[in-house]
């Protein structure tokens, strides 16, 4: 089981790729506020909502000075279509080993039907200019996470 962040924690750092095959890491990011919210598969009806609600939001989110970075453990392939089909102007990002997703606690248990297996639980972190996390957000529901996520950062 992996641990989940928690304010005041060290956001572990990233490489990944992105959906235009370049490499993207959160130093990258370093001085600025950055939005990293972790999805379980793209294109899928709840993934395709809060993508979304995120590419609609991110004129305001960016004003505000906040990034925002979708990862999920979907192949470079499917985010290029993902990306070109719903228009979204946001890096998404490829964590096929799901290494990142585990190291922000967004890998784990889940439970579907009464099934148990592990995948992704859909979270979101924002990481602040120093690298440090602000908010951790596990086991979010894509419809309205936007809106309350907003609400919680004052945008």
């Amino acid at each position: 089981m992996t641990t989940q962040l928690t304010a005041g924690d060290t956001a572990p750092d990233f490489t990944l790729t992105s959906a235009d095959g370049s490499t993207v890491s959160l130093k990258d990011y370093r001085g600025k506020n950055v939005i990293v919210y972790f999805y379980p598969k793209a294109a899928t009806p709840g993934c395709t909502t809060e993508a979304c609600d995120f590419r609609d939001s991110l004129e305001s989110l960016q004003a505000a000075g906040y990034q925002v970075l979708g990862i999920s453990p979907d192949p470079v392939s499917a985010l290029e279509k993902f990306t070109q089909n719903e228009g979204l102007s946001f890096p998404l990002l490829s964590d096929e080993d799901h290494a990142t997703a585990s190291a922000y606690g967004a890998w784990g248990e889940k439970k579907n039907y009464g099934k148990v297996f592990e995948g992704l639980i859909r979270s979101t972190v924002v990481v602040d200019p120093e690298g440090k996390v602000t908010l951790a957000k596990y086991n979010v529901k894509a419809t309205g996470h936007v809106t309350r996520l907003r609400e919680e950062l004052g945008v």
